[in-house]
């Protein structure tokens, strides 16, 4: 004998939940546990909740509440003001993070001044000066695409150089 999960969950779910909520969970914690019932009943073995299924349902959300309960107890839980919270993770980079970030800027700034003067102009108003292509090319005299063409072989050098030192 098969059961109607659906007709089940439409008559038992607001009970179970009620039922969950009483011994003291929170309506969203009432909810899972409410929703991990019927899942234990889909997943049940045949025979086992064929005789009757809403005694099933109520012994499976009584044991989650329980197993929920202890496992509540064992884990300790602290509540923090906002301030506190943020005061936990430090947002400073390490010491090795910083000195590595240092080299690659120093690398960057050694690879920009090797750039033809146009390149590197083109590069730092786009980069930099959050300008579009269209605005450099106007600015340098120059075509959009001729533009787009100096920028990308400025990353192409910048990255080279950054490859190289990564590479040594």
């Amino acid at each position: 004998m098969r059961w109607d999960l659906h007709g089940l969950f439409v008559r038992h779910a607001r009970e179970i939940d009620r039922f969950l909520r009483r011994r003291g969970h929170t309506p969203e914690t009432a909810a899972d546990l409410t929703q991990d019932t019927f899942v234990r009943m889909m997943a049940a073995a045949p025979g086992r909740a064929e005789e009757n299924p809403r005694a099933y349902l109520w012994r499976v959300a009584r044991n989650l509440s329980i197993d929920l309960r202890r496992r509540e107890r064992v884990v300790e839980h602290v509540h923090l003001a906002d301030e506190a919270f943020q005061r936990i993770a430090d947002g400073a980079p390490s010491p090795e993070t910083v000195v590595y970030d240092r080299q690659r800027l120093a690398i960057v700034e050694k690879a920009l001044l090797e750039l033809p003067a146009r390149t590197r102009s083109a590069f730092e108003m786009h980069r930099m000066g959050e300008k579009t292509m269209s605005e450099v090319a106007v600015e340098l005299g120059l075509s959009t695409s001729r533009t787009w063409t100096l920028i990308r072989r400025a990353y192409q050098h910048l990255r080279a150089r950054l490859n190289e030192d990564e590479a040594s």
